[in-house]
């Protein structure tokens, strides 16, 4: 990477096994996240938000969770 090129980050929301929603950000494309999701599974009988972005943060410093909240005015 180039002295002037900053990291992507990408946003996602999923879906988990327990149907619960969560987002989380990485530096991974979509591609990337879908071949690191079959490495995950192999060794996942269950899938939760919370575990797969543990599994992220393995490779990817970037990796976390992100809390949203409603604000109202």
């Amino acid at each position: 990477m180039g002295a002037n090129m900053e990291k992507k980050i990408y946003y996602y929301r999923a879906y988990d096994d327990k149907e619960e929603k969560n987002y989380f950000k990485c530096s991974f494309d979509h591609a990337a996240i879908e071949a690191l999701l079959k490495d995950f599974e192999q060794t996942h009988q269950a899938y939760y938000n919370y575990d797969f972005v543990n599994f992220l943060k393995e490779k990817d410093t970037e990796a976390e969770l992100i809390e949203i909240t409603n604000i109202y005015y």
